[in-house]
């Protein structure tokens, strides 16, 4: 049994991590492509991590995971840039318009085409919480961390951001998206190229369509699944709304999950943020505001919530979230109202 009282704070990921992560991955089941429920696969993302402590190289994946009561209760990531050391495909979704002047006669369709419209964008994606910590805003600590994070590396990352979110499946784990459209062109179930994905991309390109494929065709509950999120992932989406994300008309390629993205610099966590020095630590009174707070860079980074004030000429910290932290007088954090 998880130990699951103490503070949360997310930390970047370490070796001794595996175990938990695995554990929370197989719980999720289907779908969560950057979270494989694979040991091997989620031992070289984690490596792969730890291999960027610093200026978290261009292609590197920086995870994270929340530590409640000294162990991982859930897990996030970041990836600085996609598509450059493969392709990142998704649909685009467009409307295609038809009319014969002479017999009055219009018509729209929709169609979805291959692309790879977010290249060289950072993603955040990977963000999985134990369901026993709903309901005491562990996601939302989890996800707006992140954010802190590129606040406090922002060179390292690029000018748009995006993710992608888990696609709609019925009571039975079916994804409607795949089997009308993905299992026709791949040959394989969804389980199987969603392993495939997490090691190569090629095949995507090799065996994806080459021509636009006319959404009106497909069957009506087809068509209401694209673009529609996993029930699970609908709390994920609205953070994301809230950060200030939109939806510009992409969707996953394997179940058509909603894609949306934002200009980095407009995302409500990073540009509300502010770096301040700490002056004091003591008990601030129940009308002290609570805050998202980080420190430290690279490996060192950590971040929490708790009570938070302005003092003279920097902040004042709660003793909890000073602990948590594992700061003092002096030193410099990052802070956001929670």
């Amino acid at each position: 049994m998880r130990n699951l009282d103490g503070p949360m704070v997310l930390r970047r990921i370490r070796l001794a991590d595996l175990d938990d992560v695995y554990d929370l991955a197989r719980a999720a089941g289907s779908g969560m492509t950057n979270l494989p429920p694979d040991r091997a696969a989620l031992a070289e993302r984690i490596s792969a991590s730890l291999e960027a402590p610093g200026a978290c190289g261009l292609t590197s994946i920086v995870m994270f995971v929340l530590d409640v009561g000294g162990r991982p209760a859930g897990v996030a990531a970041i990836w600085p840039r996609i598509g450059l050391d493969r392709p990142f495909y998704s649909y685009r979704i467009a409307d295609e318009a038809a009319a014969s002047a002479a017999y009055g006669l219009s018509a729209r369709t929709r169609t979805l085409t291959l692309c790879t419209e977010f290249t060289g964008a950072a993603e955040v994606g990977g963000l999985l919480i134990d369901p026993s910590l709903r309901g005491c805003s562990a996601g939302r600590l989890a996800a707006r961390a992140r954010y802190l994070f590129i606040a406090e590396h922002r060179r390292a990352f690029p000018g748009r951001i995006m993710a992608e979110l888990r696609g709609w499946q019925d009571a039975d784990g079916v994804s409607p998206v795949w089997e009308a459209l993905g299992r026709c062109f791949y040959g394989l179930s969804f389980e199987a190229a969603d392993r495939l994905s997490t090691c190569a991309h090629d095949f995507i390109a090799e065996m994806a369509p080459r021509h636009p494929i006319y959404v009106d065709l497909l069957a009506p509950h087809v068509r209401a699944a694209i673009g529609r999120p996993h029930d699970e992932a609908r709390a994920a989406l609205k953070l994301l709304r809230e950060e200030g994300f939109e939806e510009p008309g992409f969707v996953d390629v394997f179940d058509g999950g909603p894609t949306v993205c934002a200009t980095l610099d407009q995302v409500r966590t990073i540009r509300e943020s502010r770096r301040a020095r700490v002056v004091d630590i003591g008990e601030l009174g129940p009308q002290a505001e609570q805050h998202l707070v980080c420190t430290g860079r690279g490996q060192a980074f950590r971040a929490s919530r708790g009570a938070m004030g302005a003092s003279d000429g920097g902040v004042a910290l709660a003793p909890p979230l000073a602990q948590a932290l594992g700061v003092g007088v002096g030193d410099k954090v990052r802070h956001v109202a929670f």
